[in-house]
């Protein structure tokens, strides 16, 4: 049992000291997974302008969706991950990775 807890309190020791990169691979692959949806809720908003603003307005409402996601949100998950301790966090992580993964699967 205590090799056990001896490697989560390291794998989650090493994951705490790159919890900046990995809260924002966890953004990336939100807006990868749910980005289709964002796109259609742009194109329903904007879909009775004229192709020749809808196009830029769509492609700008989208960069800075993502943009703004990328930039604002990655530092609330990583405020979110750094309230667990050092036994709780390498198993949070794990299981955050695999519901994107099943999130991504039935997609």
């Amino acid at each position: 049992m205590d090799l056990v807890l001896d490697l989560l309190a390291t794998v989650s020791r090493w994951s705490r000291s790159n919890l900046s990169e990995i809260s924002l691979a966890l953004m990336g692959c939100l807006l990868v997974l749910f980005g289709a949806d964002f796109k259609g809720w742009v194109e329903q908003r904007l879909g009775n302008f004229a192709g020749a603003l809808r196009v830029p307005l769509m492609a700008l409402l989208c960069v800075i969706g993502s943009g703004a996601a990328l930039i604002y949100a990655t530092p609330w998950i990583v405020k979110g991950l750094s309230q667990f301790n050092n036994y709780s966090l390498a198993p949070v992580l794990l299981v955050v990775l695999v519901l994107i993964g099943v999130i991504a699967d039935r997609r």
